[in-house]
């Protein structure tokens, strides 16, 4: 019996890897896949898309992997695909049709109902969801037919526009912070128009920072001779954060944890405090937060290549 030859060892890949994740592939699934392509030893996306939803899926690799909460909080942007008239069991294509009703709605009467859902909002989670209750998916429940009470959350819409109307489909362009469930909010468009909805399409096009341009998809991603010079720098996740720069004396001090006192060293000191990328000779060497008299005190450092 012949012995199954060893498994290629994983790389060390480090940076930023900008999926467009098609139809039909959960997040999971994309993610093992483009692991594969790259060879890399640890990986993790930023945030689960429906496996119905395309776009914006932000892979981190290695060292970036430890910035990936900072995307899971950022605000996320979608297009979206609202089919007026017709309700489902999941609030998307993917379920069953609850209801057909006539759409007879005015573009005026859309833009009051849009009108109505910008800003702060309470959103009562999905049951098809993968929220936890009692250590069990509520879409567990769902596919058993047990419906439960669930808790309205505070979420915040900040731009929800009107892209196009082609009756019975309604595009919207929508801004909100984390936690928000676009399919509620289509959902619950519908019926304040009287007439329900599920969505037929939803594409993430940003997430934070991050935009659809360097986006690649996964056959892109397999085809090219050399998948790894796709990938962003780890501090692509970063951007928005003041920059500080160290001296050598003390980058070996901030890598070792220790508290900087900024104001009494020959460093530009960002105006404001808060959050800070920090480097040294050109080189990424985690976070900061930059207290009161600026005392810089370390918060996620990059590990020294070997």
């Amino acid at each position: 019996m012949n012995a199954r030859p060893p498994k290629k060892p994983r790389d060390l890949v480090d940076g930023v890897l900008l999926i467009d994740k098609p139809v039909g592939l959960s997040s999971n699934d994309a993610l093992t896949k483009v692991k594969r392509i790259v060879n890399a030893k640890k990986a993790g996306h930023t945030g689960t898309l429906d496996p119905f939803a395309t776009g914006l899926l932000p892979l981190c690799f290695g060292e970036a992997t430890k910035f990936s909460q900072d995307l899971l909080e950022a605000d996320k942007t979608y297009l979206a695909t609202v089919h007026l008239g017709i309700t489902t069991t999941t609030g998307d294509t993917e379920g069953e049709v609850l209801e057909t009703r006539d759409v007879d709605v005015t573009t005026e009467q859309i833009e009051a109902a849009l009108a109505r859902f910008r800003g702060p909002i309470l959103q009562v989670p999905p049951m098809y969801s993968a929220l936890k209750r009692d250590g069990k998916a509520l879409y567990e429940y769902a596919r058993e037919g047990v419906t439960l009470e669930r808790e309205a959350r505070p979420v915040t819409i900040h731009e929800l526009e009107m892209v196009a109307i082609a009756a019975p489909f309604l595009t919207i362009r929508v801004k909100c912070s984390k936690g928000t469930y676009v399919r509620v909010l289509g959902e619950d468009i519908g019926a304040h128009l009287g007439c329900g909805a599920h969505l037929s399409a939803l594409r993430r096009v940003q997430v934070g920072e991050l935009t659809t341009a360097n986006m690649v998809t996964l056959e892109e991603l397999q085809a090219h001779a050399n998948p790894l010079s796709l990938l962003a720098p780890v501090d692509a996740l970063l951007s928005t954060f003041p920059r500080v720069d160290l001296t050598p004396e003390l980058e070996k001090r901030f890598l070792n944890g220790q508290r900087l006192a900024l104001g009494k060293e020959p460093v530009p000191v960002p105006a404001e405090q808060g959050r800070v990328r920090v480097y040294a000779g050109g080189r990424l060497l985690g976070t900061a937060i930059l207290q009161e008299y600026a005392i810089l005190a370390p918060e996620r450092l990059i590990a020294a290549k070997q």
